[in-house]
């Protein structure tokens, strides 16, 4: 009899480190620059933008040098989110699906 073409199936979810930190980097930056595009659209708005620079370091209002910093750190938080998330959740579901695995098994013995 012909191997089925995936036979290995993953018993817990995984997050690609690769997919999540492309998705988040992009999801900051352009937050970051509709937060930039507010601030110089509505002035008025009372939200703090110079918050930003808590989280971008060396971030200030407003030049090219800073708006291209800005831009850069809030991509590279978006890799740091994942770098640090992907494996400690992969970890974790691993560990979760075992131990439902095991429950699961055993489950259907009598004691």
């Amino acid at each position: 009899m012909a191997e089925p073409m995936h036979s290995h199936v993953s018993l817990h979810p995984r997050i690609s480190v690769f997919v999540l930190g492309l998705s988040l980097s992009l999801f900051l930056t352009i937050s970051y620059v509709l937060c930039v595009i507010g601030y110089l659209v509505l002035p008025g708005l009372p939200i703090e933008h110079s918050a930003l620079s808590i989280f971008l370091p060396g971030f200030a209002l407003l030049s090219w040098r800073t708006f291209v910093l800005g831009a850069i750190e809030s991509f590279a938080w978006g890799w740091y989110v994942a770098l640090i998330f992907c494996p400690l959740f992969n970890f974790f579901a691993a560990r979760v699906a075992q131990g439902e695995h095991y429950q699961t098994a055993n489950s259907g013995r009598g004691t």
